[in-house]
């Protein structure tokens, strides 16, 4: 992908001159008159490299780059009046350089490409530093064989680093993760790592937020905009809930995955990338195809390397446990002086729990527990979310039944997690179909 670079100068003759030498160049280029647009500019598009004039209308280039800074900008500081003061000054608030006009060409292309080179290498370091972390982290999926033979599988699909692969599972088990995992620990771990969510986005924003839209293109399209798809180049694109993508849209993806092309909205040059795709979603796609909300081709070209993440309740005791006691030692570094043990009553309501949210809530419920129990020991009851609390006061209250009446209310609760559905209800149950079918008669289940 092409180096990105923003400039930002009153002069409309500067930034043509300028800008069109850097395009030349090969950089993809920005180009604002205020501090104000530069700003706003900065913060959709994150260039790589700005180039800032001093003296803009609307606020001091200095003050301007302190924002730009803070913002974790790379500013290269141009103007008219060179001295030797505001350089210094320019120095100390983090400018990459300081040049003064007229500048030589060639010598602002060599200032610019360091500076950008610079950049590439604090982000390539920076996923070191998460690769890193990321090996470490594949062990917090759980201890049990099926956990870990998951991370083997986690492991691989990282290095086929051109397939296609789509994570599937509840909300909250950690698909996002997953997905970041695979880039960090594939051939692709140095270049971008994009995401984007395809669910509640009208078709032709998500077009432009995937594929770009060139000037003009619609009404509020005030300027050129890149696609997501452009700024995941040679790295990974990662598109979440894709079960919920306009059919509109479906084609261009699947278009876009068989040839690697695609064009922005509104233009007429074909452009090329690099990219894979990695694709998420909690709903039965299968379904979905048969529904006819979802198109069969593009379904079969997702499904290369499909990879299903467990909802909690499926997890073992012990995988329950150890992501438990991960939570608990990530969150102590957040949260000093709050308690990151748990009485054992607690524990064991934890371990219990049927976690709808999955690692997200268990997550949320941790660290309110945590900060309601600042100051003591371990966390109690009392710090514990209130259907979480009034569950385990259920469990500890004794309640004749017959065996009839556990056998009906167990055979409701098991159709009910699996949609109603027989076959599956029958299979996790240990009966056959029709010997659930005929106890659904006996108890009048209606479900």
């Amino acid at each position: 992908m092409a180096d990105t670079l923003l400039l930002v100068d009153d002069d409309a003759a500067v930034l043509r001159a300028i800008g069109d030498y850097f395009e030349r160049l090969g950089y993809e280029v920005w180009r604002d008159g205020t501090g104000e647009e530069s700003i706003e500019t900065f913060h959709r598009v994150r260039p790589d490299v700005v180039l800032l004039d001093l003296h803009l209308p609307d606020a001091s280039g200095l003050v301007v780059l302190e924002r730009l800074r803070r913002e974790g900008g790379s500013v290269i500081l141009l103007t008219g009046q060179g001295d030797i003061e505001t350089a210094v000054k320019a120095m100390q608030l983090g400018a990459e350089n300081f040049l003064t006009k007229p500048v030589d060409m060639v010598h602002l292309a060599a200032a610019v490409a360091r500076v950008a080179e610079k950049v590439r290498l604090s982000r390539q370091n920076a996923r070191l530093r998460v690769l890193d972390h990321e090996r470490e982290g594949l062990g917090s999926l759980g201890v049990s064989p099926p956990m870990q033979a998951l991370a083997r599988q986690i492991e691989l699909l990282a290095a086929s680093e051109r397939s296609t692969v789509l994570l599937g599972g509840e909300r909250g088990t950690g698909k996002g993760w997953v997905a970041r995992v695979i880039h960090n620990l594939s051939p692709r771990k140095e270049g971008p790592f994009v995401e984007v969510n395809c669910a509640g986005l009208s078709a032709t924003f998500l077009d432009s937020e995937l594929f770009g839209h060139e000037k003009g293109a619609f009404t509020d399209a005030k300027e050129r905009k890149v696609g997501l798809f452009e700024l995941a180049d040679h790295g990974t694109i990662f598109l979440d809930e894709i079960g919920d993508l306009a059919p509109e849209l479906q084609p261009k993806l699947l278009h876009v995955l068989e040839t690697k092309k695609f064009r922005r909205l509104g233009g007429t040059r074909e452009l090329v990338v690099d990219v894979r795709l990695i694709a998420a979603t909690n709903r039965d796609l299968v379904r979905e195809v048969e529904a006819g909300r979802f198109r069969e081709d593009l379904y079969y070209r997702l499904n290369v390397m499909p990879l299903t993440i467990p909802p909690v309740r499926d997890r073992t005791r012990e995988d329950r446990l150890d992501l438990i006691t991960r939570i608990l030692t990530a969150l102590k570094a957040e949260l000093p002086g709050c308690p990151t043990e748990c009485t054992t009553d607690v524990l064991d309501r934890l371990l219990s729990a049927p976690w709808p949210g999955n690692v997200r809530e268990m997550r949320n419920v941790l660290e309110r527990s945590m900060i309601l129990g600042r100051g003591q020991a371990a966390i109690g009851f009392e710090q514990l979310p209130p259907d979480l609390r009034q569950r385990a006061a259920a469990d500890r209250r004794y309640e004749a039944k017959s065996l009839s009446e556990i056998e009906r209310q167990h055979i409701e609760r098991t159709l009910r997690h699996h949609g109603g559905n027989r076959t599956r209800a029958a299979m996790e149950l240990g009966i056959s179909r029709a010997t659930l079918i005929n106890k659904i008669k006996v108890y009048s289940l209606n479900i």
